[in-house]
């Protein structure tokens, strides 16, 4: 196969850049305008795009320009580029690394999902992980653990069988029980589903959690107990569940599952809200809340949605 042009390559080179401006999500209006028109101006363009988004979804924590440096090669040249990928991730722009707020050990982890992706693992020991949205944790067999490193860990651990958490602030040890984890920038959310879980701070007193209950680990100790959010728990079902919530608490929830920007008025905050949503539709979710509730939805691109309270038309 011929090597590509310098005109092909540049338009790799620009999608690249365009694919990481999106998914920063600091696009302004006027640069999403951009994109679509430097979509439109050339079916080269448009082809690029297209490739960018295909390789983005299966390779969805590469680096977008080191991803997108395979689209200009040859078969044979992308899979050894790839093997090499997490090799040369070091190498990447600090732009991108900022732009993605992913740190390099989340892309090199045993385990990861991207924006949007669940994914399910059984481990030999009988350990079921379930990974959330935008997470990654390495697994360590022998040493009986895991450490999350992004995102959030279900994970159900038969009797008998033990398996430690570690994350930032402490570690959370579970033995024949059921709960999530789930990882902040100041502290761990950990909830009990089934069973019994022991949560180690780095410094201060372990704490033990029983079935219904949840609280925050943090450095220096453990913090309320409280009883478990529904809310934090139905994405294992890929859902999420509401019972005379706040909108706002659904739309922060519903944004980690999405791509791009999700904005919404501040007065829309307060809208209560009651049902069942599926996390694998998100764009039907919305339209499902403007047709139930006073708000209409601004659809620039798929990437960069704002919700408004809805006109009062006479």
């Amino acid at each position: 196969m011929a090597a590509p042009t310098l005109e092909a390559r540049e338009v790799v080179r620009a999608a690249a850049r365009w694919l990481a401006l999106l998914e920063s999500g600091k696009a302004s209006e006027g640069e999403l305008q951009r994109l679509e028109q430097w979509r439109a101006s050339s079916s080269q363009h448009e082809s690029a795009w297209q490739q960018a988004l295909l390789l983005r979804q299966r390779f969805a924590q590469l680096p977008g320009e080191l991803a997108m440096a395979t689209l200009d090669r040859p078969a044979a040249g992308r899979r050894a580029l790839l093997k090499q990928a997490l090799g040369v991730a070091a190498f990447v722009p600090a732009a991108w690394l900022l732009a993605r707020q992913m740190p390099l050990e989340a892309w090199t982890a045993d385990v990861h999902t991207a924006v949007g992706e669940r994914r399910r693992l059984l481990l030999s020991d009988g350990t079921a992980l379930q990974l959330n949205t935008d997470s990654a944790v390495d697994i360590d067999l022998a040493a009986r653990r895991l450490t999350l490193r992004r995102g959030e860990v279900a994970l159900t651990v038969p009797n008998g069988v033990s398996m430690a958490v570690q994350v930032t602030f402490g570690q959370v040890a579970v033995s024949g029980a059921e709960a999530c984890v789930r990882l902040f920038e100041q502290a761990c959310q950990v909830a009990v589903v089934n069973g019994t879980v022991t949560l180690q701070p780095l410094r201060g007193t372990a704490l033990v959690l029983q079935a219904g209950q949840q609280a925050s680990l943090q450095a220096g100790g453990v913090g309320p107990v409280t009883a478990l959010d529904d809310l934090q728990l139905g994405w294992r079902d890929g859902v999420l569940r509401l019972d005379d919530r706040p909108l706002g608490d659904l739309l922060r929830e519903l944004r980690r599952y999405r791509a791009g920007v999700l904005r919404w008025e501040p007065a829309l905050e307060t809208l209560r809200v009651t049902g069942t949503f599926r996390l694998d539709d998100t764009d039907r979710v919305l339209s499902l809340l403007a047709a139930s509730l006073p708000l209409e939805v601004h659809a620039r691109t798929r990437y960069w949605v704002s919700l408004a309270a809805r006109e009062n038309r006479a």
